[in-house]
């Protein structure tokens, strides 16, 4: 049974930090890229970073250099390390995967990013 947990969202203030992990089972984590996503309140999901199996990065224009993203293969657990964050980046945050040998797209529950003064 595949499963993607998030945690480490909160209540920010813009210019801080905050770290996001995502916890993955039920599949060979090692094998398979994995991406976040985040969507705010009105608007649609959109992409935020992706890291492949051999930990190649690529980020959205909105968050390039602010966002970082990794992953531990040997804790099944990908990462968001997000600083010098800002209002518009409040959003719920989703970790996601393409398990094609799993009936296609997982996605986690989300983890609410909220950042206000």
């Amino acid at each position: 049974q595949v499963q993607l947990v998030e945690s480490g969202g909160g209540l920010v203030q813009p210019g801080g930090s905050l770290r996001l992990s995502c916890a993955a089972s039920g599949f060979t984590f090692s094998s398979y890229y994995m991406r976040w996503y985040r969507q705010a309140p009105g608007k649609r999901r959109e992409f935020v970073a992706t890291i492949t199996s051999g930990g190649s990065t690529n980020y959205a224009d909105s968050v390039k250099g602010r966002f970082t993203i990794s992953r531990d293969n040997a804790k099944n657990t990908v990462y968001l390390q997000m600083n010098s964050l800002k209002d518009e980046d409040t959003a719920v945050y989703y970790c996601y995967a393409n398990l094609p040998r799993f009936g296609g797209d997982y996605w986690g529950q989300g983890t609410q990013v909220t950042v206000s003064s």
